[in-house]
């Protein structure tokens, strides 16, 4: 049987991911943030790539975005692994734990959840990476069919268009490369629970904190931002999970 406190803090775990997913996606609809500031810069980016006739510079940038999603989600498969040999050495791990201070040791099946959901956690992060690489080789083919520079039989309007659409599809695919960097936070709050719930209780807060204010409150916001004179209400956006 499960003890109480570590279904209070699993319950809070999960009110704390899927809390704060919903409520940076709605937010960013009408505050500014690290994410719909960036879609702005990445309009600005794809505005700028229809104007150069050589767009070798964008494609590396793309590729290199790829890549980071590549690393992050090869590194998912590898702590998978490990996970599940861990799951096969459940009474080691128990022990090794036992001996913290303050160590919650509880009987093996709470074990073995704990481990359940910390491979739950990558493989959410593994389809994020991996859908986040899908979408970057979308606007790398985006880049490779643009309108070249000089082709007088595209007009404003539809380079205006395709500056949006590929600007959104790159806003996409950094939206899910985000989502599946939080992951990571979540993990480390997750990996708490095997010294004590109430510890995990306390990492799933301090983890949404951390998440909000370099969303929202950060340094790296306020300096985006004073790169751009925004005459319009912030443009609105999704950060969908």
């Amino acid at each position: 049987m499960i003890p109480l406190l570590d279904l209070m803090a699993l319950a809070w775990f999960l009110i704390c991911w899927l809390g704060y997913s919903e409520y940076s996606r709605r937010k960013a609809h009408d505050r500014p943030c690290l994410s719909n500031t960036l879609d702005l810069y990445r309009e600005d980016w794809m505005r700028a790539m229809l104007k150069r006739g050589n767009r070798i510079a964008d494609a590396s940038v793309v590729g290199n975005l790829e890549r980071n999603g590549a690393f992050f989600a090869s590194s998912c498969l590898l702590i998978l692994a490990g996970l599940l040999t861990a799951l096969g050495y459940t009474q080691e791990v128990m022990e090794v734990f036992s001996s913290l201070p303050f160590a919650s040791s509880g009987n093996r099946s709470v074990w073995e959840i704990r481990l359940f959901m910390l491979m739950l956690v990558f493989v959410y992060a593994f389809f994020k990476f991996t859908w986040s690489m899908r979408m970057y080789n979308f606007a790398a083919v985006l880049v490779g069919g643009a309108p070249l520079s000089d082709d007088k039989q595209v007009s404003p309007a539809s380079r205006e268009a395709f500056a949006q659409s590929s600007a959104r599809v790159c806003s996409l695919a950094g939206d899910a490369f985000n989502l599946g960097l939080r992951s990571y936070y979540y993990a480390l709050a997750v990996v708490t629970w095997f010294v004590h719930p109430a510890c995990f209780i306390i990492a799933s807060t301090l983890v949404v904190i951390i998440l909000y204010r370099r969303e929202f409150r950060s340094d790296a916001l306020d300096t985006l931002r004073s790169g751009k004179v925004f005459d319009d209400p912030v443009s609105k956006k999704g950060d969908d999970q």
